[in-house]
């Protein structure tokens, strides 16, 4: 009898051990939901959790500075006020540290662990301060953290987002709010296409610049954020938003047509030009990089149109030389100027024809979004850094949008560039999503952002970490609705009055107009005659850009992003912001209604009245 009822323990005993684990346990084991996801993950007993009365424990001023800005965003993300002190960590502290001695950890790695307080650990401030972008998104799923360990480093060291606000303008509050998800997943750089209002050249301010002042302020929240702010002037070509006015620059085809959209590489004034720009780009713009852009010069056209090229190619590198040899030429004197200044160059690659018999100065990195005949492994194979920027990450307003779930499925990484997957990830410095204009009223801004939020979850994981960390897209995405978005983001797509009829004065003009909030959060004015619509003025991308231009009643039309309009909250009333254009509406002393840029033109201050 004693012996049956020793068997039967020994055998309740083993059904115990080898009983699957509950649920709970089971899931205690796995990592926290991040974006990107944990790899390394050493579970302990117990828990982190945050309560009232938390402190910022941080000795040392790199430190502080992580933890200011931590303070701030627990606060925002609605976590109350925590003090950052010195000194010696209680239970349910914080403690961040830098530990330059930690060398393995990289300039970005960190290590996070959770226990009776939770410490995150760096070599560096910006190491440890992507370890406070790991905790608040671990606080955005609750006050509770499991206990363990983390060692977190990026695969790749450019992680970053593309923005082409050259032709069309982009709010500055769009901006703000990519450049804190970016820091939120752990992206580092922001290569920003764009035109800022020059000093230097007055006949280049026409509409599509931002001032110093907004560059300033967008500058110094990347710095804050450990995103890098990188901004791109495309020359040669692509250059008609800079010398439309200046027809001296303009390069001449055989035929005596000036062309507005190519900088004359022959002509020692057009280098100068452009290089006076990087150097009113550097009193605002604080990145040691360059993007010169150097893409499509001859978009549309060829060389043979244009024999002052191959003549001064030849005059430069001899008989055999081409026309592709001046374009190499002036990249590389562009390069030339750029390392002199501190800077390293960046372009893009379908420039490379492999038609030139001047290489490339060395150092210079190619940003590879299009297969020419120059390969990826070639360039690799040459030395030169290389980023991927493949079209098949673009998101193009009213055109192309990245598959990104297909993208994942395929366990995409940044080896996979247009045309080629190369071996191995030697010389690659990352990969960028890229978010282009090609037409410029076929998105608005927040429609564009529906797309964007997954794209750029996915950059995150690729870039930093395991590709495929999910078994489906379902459950990859689940993450980024798990962690939400950056503390500060801010809801842009919120309309401050409700759906009616109002009368809207200002200036001494009246208007009684239907508000009705928009599919993506802007408004449209309808009267009897119409809906209100910037129409007029010369179009490029589909967009009258032109200050001045008028805004008039035409018909409705939903699918008309020209008719969305910004009520945009001013301390007297509200201003009348295109949704499209992103210039305010002013009231001419005839009573017409024209958009200009607010350091142009005082935009007018509309007084509300519900019927």
């Amino acid at each position: 009898m004693r012996k049956r009822l020793k068997l039967a323990g020994v055998l309740a005993v083993l059904t115990l051990l080898l009983a699957p684990a509950p649920a709970i346990a089971r899931q205690q084991q796995s990592p926290p939901v991040t974006v990107p996801a944990l790899s390394d993950w050493t579970p302990e007993s117990g828990s982190y959790v945050y309560r009232s009365g938390a402190r910022l424990v941080a000795d040392g001023p790199d430190e502080r500075r992580v933890a200011d800005t931590l303070a701030d965003d627990l606060r925002a993300a609605g976590h109350g006020r925590v003090p950052v002190v010195r000194g010696g960590a209680r239970t349910g502290d914080i403690v961040i540290d830098v530990q330059p001695a930690r060398t393995a950890l990289g300039t970005e790695g960190y290590e996070l662990h959770a226990g009776r307080n939770l410490s995150v650990t760096g070599a560096t401030e910006t190491g440890v301060f992507h370890g406070t972008r790991t905790l608040l998104q671990l606080l955005a799923q609750g006050d509770r953290v499991p206990a363990g360990r983390t060692v977190d480093v990026p695969r790749y060291k450019e992680r970053g987002v593309g923005v082409c606000a050259c032709y069309v303008h982009i709010s500055l509050p769009w901006l703000e709010n990519l450049v804190r998800e970016m820091a939120y997943n752990k992206l580092n750089q922001l290569l920003l296409e764009l035109k800022v209002k020059s000093d230097t050249h007055p006949e280049a301010n026409t509409w599509g610049y931002y001032t110093k002042d907004e560059i300033r302020r967008l500058v110094a929240l990347g710095e804050r954020y450990h995103v890098e702010i990188i901004p791109e002037i495309n020359s040669p070509g692509h250059m008609d938003p800079w010398i439309e006015n200046r027809p001296d620059l303009q390069l001449t085809d055989s035929d005596g047509a000036k062309q507005p959209s190519r900088l004359d590489i022959t002509q020692p004034a057009a280098f100068t030009y452009y290089t006076s720009l990087i150097d009113e780009y550097a009193q605002v713009f604080t990145s040691p990089s360059w993007h010169m852009g150097a893409d499509e010069y001859m978009l549309g056209s060829d060389f043979a149109k244009y024999p002052q090229i191959l003549r001064y190619a030849q005059d430069r590198y001899g008989a055999n030389a081409t026309p592709q040899d001046a374009f190499i030429d002036f990249v590389n004197r562009v390069h030339a100027y750029a390392s002199a200044k501190g800077k390293k160059l960046r372009i893009w690659n379908d420039g490379l024809t492999g038609a030139n018999t001047v290489p490339v100065a060395a150092g210079t990195t190619v940003e590879h979004w299009l297969d020419v005949a120059t390969k990826p492994s070639r360039l690799q194979a040459q030395g030169y850094p290389l980023m991927n920027a493949a079209y098949s990450l673009y998101l193009v307003r009213g055109g192309f949008h990245s598959d990104t779930k297909g993208l994942y499925e395929q366990s995409w990484d940044p080896r996979s560039f247009e045309g080629e997957k190369l071996a191995s990830a030697d010389g690659v410095t990352g990969a960028k999503i890229s978010l282009w204009p090609d037409n410029g009223r076929g998105e608005t801004e927040n429609e564009v952002s529906g797309e964007l939020w997954p794209a750029l979850r996915h950059i995150a994981q690729a870039t930093w970490g395991d590709p495929h960390p999910d078994a489906t897209y379902a459950g990859f995405t689940a993450r980024g609705t798990a962690v939400g978005h950056a503390p500060g983001w801010r809801d842009l797509t919120r309309v401050p009055v409700p759906d009616g009829t109002y009368t809207l004065t200002a200036a001494g003009r009246t208007i009684d107009a239907q508000v009705r909030r928009t599919a993506d959060g802007y408004a449209s004015l309808r009267t009897q005659d119409g809906c209100l619509e910037i129409r007029g003025g010369k179009l490029t991308l589909n967009v009258p850009l032109q200050p001045g231009v008028e805004a008039t009643w035409q018909s409705c039309d939903s699918a008309n992003t020209l008719q969305r309009w910004q009520l945009v909250r001013d301390a007297d009333g509200y201003r009348l912001v295109n949704a499209i254009t992103q210039m305010a509406l002013s009231v001419t002393d005839g009573g017409r209604l024209v958009q200009y840029p607010p350091d142009q033109h005082p935009p007018a201050v509309w007084q509300l009245t519900v019927h």
